[in-house]
């Protein structure tokens, strides 16, 4: 399977993130892989949409690359990665990630159930703000 990643549709929109997710992207040991396409501009912080999941953290694990930019990933326990263009990353569950002083593209491979209930639950938080 193989899809343009500029084709891929938008799930999260604002003047400051994209998110685009392809689901049923294929099945790895009997779960089904989504792979998404994000964007975040510098200063951008997603823990607060998280609050309300589980530790008020994402618990989907997710695989992939920074295509460019920088991002930065909290765990649970508090320690701290900076993730740079060119390389490859994994994020266990119990993460939050953000920006400082520069933009990130980047590309991920999830499953797809914990994905879409994470990337939901962010959804809901940011209409809650914008009402």
């Amino acid at each position: 399977m193989h899809q343009q990643t500029e084709e891929i549709p938008a799930k999260v929109e604002s003047p400051d993130a994209n998110i685009q997710q392809l689901t049923d992207f294929g099945a790895f040991e009997g779960r089904e892989f989504d792979v998404v396409r994000g964007t975040m501009s510098a200063g951008v912080d997603v823990t607060g949409l998280l609050e309300g999941l589980e530790n008020d953290l994402c618990q989907c694990p997710h695989w992939g690359y920074i295509v460019d930019g920088a991002i930065h990933v909290r765990y649970a326990d508090g320690t701290e990665e900076v993730h740079k263009a060119g390389e490859a990353v994994y994020w266990p569950p119990g993460h939050t990630i953000f920006t400082e002083n520069e933009s990130v593209e980047f590309v991920l491979f999830s499953p797809q159930d914990e994905h879409s209930h994470a990337l939901d639950h962010v959804m809901q938080k940011m209409s809650e703000i914008e009402a």
